[in-house]
This record gives C-alpha cells, structure tokens and sequence, in this order.
C-alpha cells in the first residue's frame, strides 16, 4: 500500500482516522499498531513474519541490556548479539543473491556448482533495520530508557508514516509521543497541509519527471544524444528529489496528524555549495545515522587526517552498499565518498572560495552525474551513458528525436517549476503570506491533490525498493 494509492487514501486512512479518534487515550496506541501492522502487510503477509521476529529479539535484547547494569561486558555481548541477527537478516534478504552471484565465477574455476538464491527482498527492511539498530545501541549507551511495553516498541519499529520509506526515525525522537497519544486541531491541520505538499511532490512533479527520464534511460544507450542524456539526468535529478522529499512530507504530515513529530529528511540540498553541504541536507535521517553510528565510532575525525579520509570513504561505501546490491550503488557510494574526501583535502580551499553561484554549479554538476549512476540499470550502461552526456551520439539527435515524444509543453513547465522549486523560493513566499490565507489555501491544495492522486495510474516511490 502507498500514500498516494485510492485504497490508502479512500479506505485506509479514513478508516483509521475515524477508529483512532474514536478510541480513548489508552487505546490509540494500540488502533496506530493494527493499523500499521495491516498497512504493511497489504502488499506481501510474508514480510510481517520477518520484522515481528526482529521486534521481539530486539526488545527482548534491549530489557537485558537496560538490565544488565554495570555488567558492561554482558551488555556489549547483547548488543554485539542483536546488531548481529539485525544485520544477518539485512544481508540474508538483501545481498546474499549478489553475493552469490559474483562469488559464482570464482566457485566455478575450483569445481563447485550452486545456484543464485531467489529471495524475495521485504520492503523497507533497510530502514526498520536501522531504526532497530540505533535503538539497540542507544539503550546500551543509556541515552534512552529501553521500553517496558512490547506493542508500544512494535508501534515505534511499525508506525506506518515512516515505515517503507523512512525517514529514519530514532526512538528518543517520538519516546514521549508514543506515550502521548491526545488528539490535537492543531498538529491534524499541520499534518494535513505538510501532506498535501508531499503529495503534490509526488504527483504532480515526481511523476512528471519520471515519465520524460524512463523514456530517455529505457533506450539503447549508444543512441542517445548528448542533449537527451543531459535532459534525462536533469530529470531524474528532479524526480528523485520530490519522490522522496515528497513521501518525507508526507510520513512527517502523517506522523503529525497523530501527534508525532518526526525531524526534517531534506533542506533544500540542491542549493548546496558543498558535497559536505549537500550531505547536511539530502536524506538528512540516514546521513546523520551513519555519522552517529558508524563514522564517529570509528574515529571521526579525531585520529588525524588519514584516519579520516578512510573512515569518510568507508562510511559512504557502506551508504552505497545500503541502497541496492548492485555495482552501480557501490560505485555512486564510492563516488559521492571521493568527493568528499577531495574536499577534505586542499580542494575544499577552492571551493570555499568560490562565488556562491559557481559553488552550486559545482555541487549540482557533481550530483547530476551521480544520479546517472544511481539510476542506470549497470555500470556498463552507467558509463556510456556519462560519456554520450560529455560529446558522444550528436550524429543520433535526429533520428531519436524522431522516435520519441515526450517532449510536451505541461512537462517542461513542471521541470522549469521542479528546478525552481527545489530551491527555498517558495517557502520564503509562504513565509510572508498571513496564517489564515495559508490554512484556506493549504486546506483546498489538499482537496485538489487528494482527488488528482485518487484519479491518477499507481507510481510506487523510488525508495520503495532499498
């Protein structure tokens, strides 16, 4: 099930809103759990087997490390325990089939035969994962109380807003907002605007965009121009943004309807005059989960530089590897992780010093070729695809131009609005205009939107599938 889908928008959530706030207080947890449990198991039943599974040991490992005590070697063998079965589940359904498949070849040459293992890869574990994780490790360090009540931690690991596609939300985050469960006018009303935002993202900008790069990136790549080559990547650049930031809205907007208040996933990063900067403001839930857990327990920055730029490479190798078992990720990681790196070095000097508009230039240069490697179906395709974006395929203009269409006037205004959009224009206009109009034009954005999104052919999110 996804937001933007008639059967989420027509039956399950007003259903739930009507159970929800029937219910008392004491109840509403308990409605949120039904309710996000059956959410996730609308499209695959199976999958609810694997994340209940990790609920219990993981609550059951989170009460013995809290009451472990002073014993800290028994609490670092619970956690050492639990973050093992946490990531032993993640790599069994994510990465063992491409594992399997590149260590094959090299099985072959010393008389060993197996077959590539077939397994289904249940939605959203990258993210409830390492929402487990950072709980688990939080109650070892004490910076959070583990939680006495089973359902209530389910609710955390579950809670339907955030579940498939993030943001990564920690539990110290909404630990008072599980317990407080009153309704309040003024986070539905907040909640429904923020929504509406993420769903017009989504529909009106994301799918736009998704239509014209699909086109582009489905064709032989040995016949697309230089130009469309650019043209697809700046589309792709522009759809991936608003789908995600898009369903962030929406996951905020929702988890504010029900009094939760999860923290900002995006800020504006194409308007960056940094690849640190940028980092500070993409998918800000997994950037700063990384650094919390893994970049400064490895050091930092603290064991001088080369201990640094080895924990920097490290860190965004894994980030790749997090998003897809595939070369192409692995290689958008280790990409994004040498131009960070590259800053570290002198190089940061440069860019410090540039004009503010070249700075961006810079950052959106770099990104937009990232993006091609995170969207190409292989590294094969990924690399001819960069290079007809730098000279090759001019003499194909013709005859491509001829084959496709695609080209219409409506979707080059919403990619003229999505670049514009993508920086704080809008929102400093917001900003200005007085509450009531904001409420009366927030209210009918979102009747519009909800009608468009019930009428509109399903488009699943791109983060859908980490």
């Amino acid at each position: 099930m996804v937001f933007t889908s008639p059967v989420f928008l027509g039956l399950f959530l007003p259903t739930l809103f009507a159970l929800y706030f029937l219910a008392n207080n004491s109840a509403r947890p308990y409605v949120l759990l039904v309710f996000s449990l059956l959410f996730y198991a609308w499209g695959e039943p199976s999958a609810v087997v694997t994340m209940v599974a990790l609920m219990v040991v993981n609550y059951v490992l989170a009460r013995a490390i809290a009451a472990s005590g002073e014993r800290r070697g028994l609490a670092k063998t619970l956690l050492a325990v639990g973050v093992t079965v946490d990531l032993g589940a993640l790599v069994a359904y994510k990465y063992l089939g491409f594992l399997a498949e590149n260590l094959l070849p090299v099985l072959k040459t010393v008389g060993l035969e197996c077959d590539v293992p077939k397994i289904a890869l249940p939605i959203g574990i990258s993210f409830y994962v390492f929402q487990i994780i950072s709980y688990i490790v939080d109650v070892f360090r004490g910076t959070v109380a583990a939680q006495r009540n089973p359902f209530k931690f389910m609710l955390y690991v579950s809670l339907f807003p955030q579940l498939i596609a993030g943001p990564i939300v920690r539990y110290a985050t909404i630990a008072q907002d599980i317990e407080n469960r009153t309704a309040n006018f003024e986070n539905i009303v907040a909640g429904i605007r923020r929504f509406a935002l993420g769903l017009a993202k989504k529909v009106l900008v994301a799918d736009a965009m998704a239509s014209m790069a699909d086109v582009i990136f489905a064709a032989p790549v040995e016949s697309i121009p230089c130009f469309y080559c650019w043209f697809g990547a700046i589309a792709y650049t522009i759809q991936i943004y608003f789908d995600f930031s898009g369903y962030s809205d929406m996951a905020i907007g929702l988890g504010r309807m029900f009094n939760f208040r999860f923290l900002e996933n995006f800020d504006h990063p194409y308007g960056s005059r940094s690849i640190q900067e940028f980092w500070r403001r993409w998918h800000i839930s997994l950037s700063t989960w990384f650094r919390d857990y893994l970049y400064i327990p490895l050091g930092g920055s603290r064991k001088g530089p080369v201990r640094t730029y080895v924990n920097l490479f490290v860190v965004f190798l894994l980030c790749g590897v997090w998003h897809g078992a595939a070369w192409n990720f692995v290689a958008w990681g280790v990409y994004h992780g040498i131009g960070l790196v590259a800053e570290r070095c002198r190089f940061r000097k440069v860019v410090d010093k540039m004009p503010k508009a070249l700075g961006n230039a810079y950052v959106l240069l770099f990104v937009v070729v990232g993006w091609v490697l995170f969207r190409a179906p292989d590294m094969c395709y990924a690399w001819a695809y960069i290079c007809n974006m730098f000279g090759g395929a001019t003499a194909a203009f013709t005859s491509f131009n001829a084959s496709i269409d695609f080209l219409s006037l409506d979707k080059l205004l919403l990619l003229l609005i999505g670049c514009v959009a993508a920086y704080p224009v809008f929102d400093a206009v917001a900003k200005r205009t007085p509450e009531a109009v904001r409420l009366v034009c927030g209210m009918s954005f979102f009747v519009v939107v909800y009608v468009l999104a019930m009428t509109s052919a399903y488009s699943p999110f791109i983060y859908f599938r980490f």
